[in-house]
């Protein structure tokens, strides 16, 4: 029965995420919680405690899910020369297609992070988390990438490939072209240092 309610709660914040990443904290309602969770609100605020209490475990479900397995090559052990480019191709492809869920919807937390729900220190160390698995993971591709940058070198490679990322998901749900455009720029910077240091 405990493993049961396991995959239930699983499921629920799985369904709850997705209501997150489309309406935003803010603009998912109860009812539409409860619709896509199939929970009624007295099973969400004995699971969760309160709408917030969903929201975090859909945080840490959109790391865990949606997030971290693209950056898992960055990650690795032993990082391939061209993890890093290869992250912003599969990004690039994720961001061109109409039919995807990148195009309408961003990043959840970068969606939170332009909300009124950034003032909050819980929420704001989540996306502060988040750059720094970002800056941790793009500075293991860069050091693969380009093994005879200096430590300067590589940390702006890093600023300007973290930033242009955050700016393509805030102008994807705006501007497709922008936000094909910067992660073109991100892979630019990165062809650029590689004719600088062959």
């Amino acid at each position: 029965m405990g493993r049961q309610s396991a995959f239930v709660r699983e499921d629920a914040v799985r369904s709850a995420r997705d209501v997150f990443w489309s309406e935003g904290y803010e603009g998912a309602s109860m009812a539409s919680l409860q619709r896509a969770t199939g929970l009624n609100a007295s099973s969400i605020y004995h699971a969760f405690g309160s709408k917030r209490g969903l929201f975090d475990a859909a945080i840490e479900d959109y790391l865990e899910c949606v997030v971290r397995p693209g950056l898992a090559p960055l990650r690795a052990p032993e990082v391939a020369p061209d993890a890093i480019e290869r992250y912003f191709l599969a990004a690039r492809a994720l961001f061109a297609d109409p039919s995807g869920r990148t195009l309408p919807d961003g990043c959840l937390l970068v969606n939170t992070a332009c909300s009124g729900l950034a003032r909050d220190d819980g929420i704001a160390e989540a996306v502060r988390a988040y750059r720094a698995e970002l800056l941790a993971a793009f500075t293991r591709g860069a050091q693969a990438r380009h093994p005879d940058q200096s430590p300067q070198e590589r940390a702006q490679l890093v600023e300007t490939c973290v930033a242009l990322l955050i700016s393509a998901l805030v102008m994807t749900r705006v501007d497709r072209d922008a936000a094909t455009a910067a992660l073109d720029s991100a892979l630019a910077a990165l062809q650029h240092q590689e004719h600088t240091h062959p």
